[in-house]
C-alpha cells in the first residue's frame, strides 16, 4: 500500500469511528428509554438494563456502520476536493479509478467487520438475550415483589401487595385465582412471605380469608385461616426455553436448513434460506455506500462553495440502493430458488460506482469558439 492510500485510508477511518460512535449512541438511547421504562417498571436493576443494553448493542452496530461507511466517505472526500488535494493527486496523472483504491480498502474493511458481527456476535448476542429476557420472565421476584401494583403473572391471576417490609414480609395482600372457567378463589391476608420450597416457589400467609365462588353451583364459601401456604411454581416456573427465532441460528443452520430447524422457528425454507445469503451478501452493502459516496463527489469539479449536488446525488442512489436491497429481500421469501436476489443491491451499488468512476475521469469538453467567420466576428466585436 502506497504512502497515498495510507493517507487516505487513515482518514477515511478516523472518520468512520467517529461516525459510527455518533449513530450508535443516538440509536441505542432512543431504543434505551423505552427499554429501561419496561426493565425497571417489571422491577429489575440497573444491572440487569446494563446487561440487556449491551447484548442488544451488536445489533444495533450492524445496522449503523454502512451508514457511517457512506458519511465518512463523502465528508473526507468533500474536504480533501475543497483543500485541492484530490485537485493535485488529479493533476499528477491518478485516475479515479487509482483514486478509489483507499476506497476499497476502506470498504473492504467494514465490510469484514460486517460479515463477523452478521455471521458470529449478532446470533450469540441474540441466543443469550434470548435466554436472559427468558430468566428475567420466570423470575419470582421481579414478577411479584411490587408494592401497589396489581400483577398479572399469568392469564387468570391477580396479585397486589401493598407494602413490602425492609425484612422482607408482605402486608396486606390480595390473590386471586380464576383459571378454573367455573370457579374463582380470592385470598387476602395481612401478612405473607414468599419462599422457596424444593422444587416450587410458595407463598405463605397469615391471618388472612380465602373466598371460592362456584359459577355453576351459584355458592360462595369463606374460610378464615391463621396460615395457608398457596403453591406459585405452576404458573410462575417454566423450564421449556422459548424457540429459537432466525437471528438465533447459525449461517449453516440457515444455508443448510433441516425439517427440525424449519419446524422449531416457524418459518418456511425460502425464509431461512433468505436470511443466511443475506448474512453473506449485506455486509457487501458497506463497500458499495463508499464506494458511492466516493465516485459520485468525484463528478463535480472544485467549487468554494462545496460539491451540494453531487452530495445530494449520492444520497438518492443511496436510496435507490437501498429499495433495492428491500425489494430483493421481499421477492427472495417467494421461492427457495430466489435467495440470489439479496445479492442484487450490493453488485447494483458497487457497479453504479464503477460508471461514476469511469464518467468521473473521461476528460471534459471545453465548449470555446472554434475558428471561422463567425469567431473572427466575435472577437472584433
Amino acid at each position: 500500500m502506497s504512502r497515498f492510500d495510507r493517507y487516505l485510508l487513515s482518514q477515511f477511518l478516523a472518520l468512520f469511528g467517529f461516525f459510527s460512535l455518533i449513530l450508535v449512541l443516538i440509536y441505542w438511547v432512543n431504543r434505551a428509554v423505552g427499554l429501561f421504562d419496561r426493565i425497571i417498571g417489571d422491577g429489575q436493576s440497573a444491572l440487569v438494563f446494563l446487561e440487556i443494553s449491551f447484548l442488544t448493542l451488536p445489533n444495533v452496530i450492524r445496522v449503523v456502520l454502512p451508514v457511517s461507511a457512506f458519511a465518512a466517505a463523502v465528508y473526507t472526500t468533500n474536504r480533501l476536493t475543497q483543500d485541492g488535494e484530490l485537485v493535485v493527486m488529479q493533476a499528477t496523472g491518478f485516475s479515479a479509478f487509482r483514486l478509489a483504491r483507499p476506497v476499497v480498502y476502506f470498504g473492504l474493511s467494514v465490510t469484514l467487520m460486517l460479515v463477523v458481527l452478521y455471521n458470529v456476535i449478532v446470533p450469540a448476542s441474540r441466543s443469550v438475550l434470548a435466554e436472559r429476557t427468558s430468566e428475567i420472565s420466570a423470575n419470582l421476584t421481579a414478577r411479584l415483589l411490587v408494592e401497589g401494583t396489581f400483577m398479572h403473572p399469568t392469564d387468570g391471576i391477580t396479585f397486589y401487595i401493598r407494602e413490602i417490609s425492609d425484612n422482607g414480609e408482605l402486608r396486606d395482600i390480595f390473590l386471586t385465582d380464576s383459571r378454573q372457567p367455573d370457579e374463582t378463589t380470592t385470598y387476602t391476608a395481612r401478612r405473607a412471605l414468599l419462599v422457596r420450597g424444593d422444587t416450587e416457589p410458595k407463598l405463605i400467609m397469615f391471618d388472612g380469608m380465602s373466598q371460592g365462588y362456584s359459577q355453576g353451583k351459584k355458592r360462595l364459601s369463606v374460610t378464615h385461616f391463621t396460615d395457608f401456604t398457596y403453591d406459585l411454581g405452576d404458573f410462575l416456573l417454566s423450564d421449556k426455553r422459548p424457540p429459537r427465532t432466525l437471528d438465533e441460528l447459525s449461517t449453516l443452520d440457515l444455508l443448510f436448513p433441516t425439517p427440525a430447524v424449519i419446524a422449531e422457528v416457524g418459518a418456511s425454507r425460502a425464509a431461512l434460506l433468505s436470511d443466511g445469503h443475506a448474512r453473506i451478501g449485506q455486509p457487501f452493502l458497506a463497500l458499495a455506500t463508499a464506494l458511492i459516496g466516493f465516485s459520485a463527489l468525484l463528478l463535480g469539479a472544485f467549487s468554494r462553495f462545496g460539491l451540494w449536488r453531487q452530495i445530494i446525488g449520492a444520497v438518492v442512489v443511496l436510496i435507490v440502493v437501498q429499495m433495492i436491497n428491500n425489494a430483493g429481500f421481499s421477492a427472495s421469501l417467494r421461492s427457495d430458488g430466489a435467495w440470489v436476489l439479496v445479492y442484487v443491491a450490493p453488485i447494483a451499488g458497487i457497479m453504479l460506482s464503477i460508471v461514476m468512476l469511469w464518467i468521473a475521469q473521461r476528460p471534459r469538453r471545453r465548449h470555446t469558439a472554434g475558428p471561422g467567420p463567425h469567431s473572427r466576428e466575435r472577437a472584433m466585436t
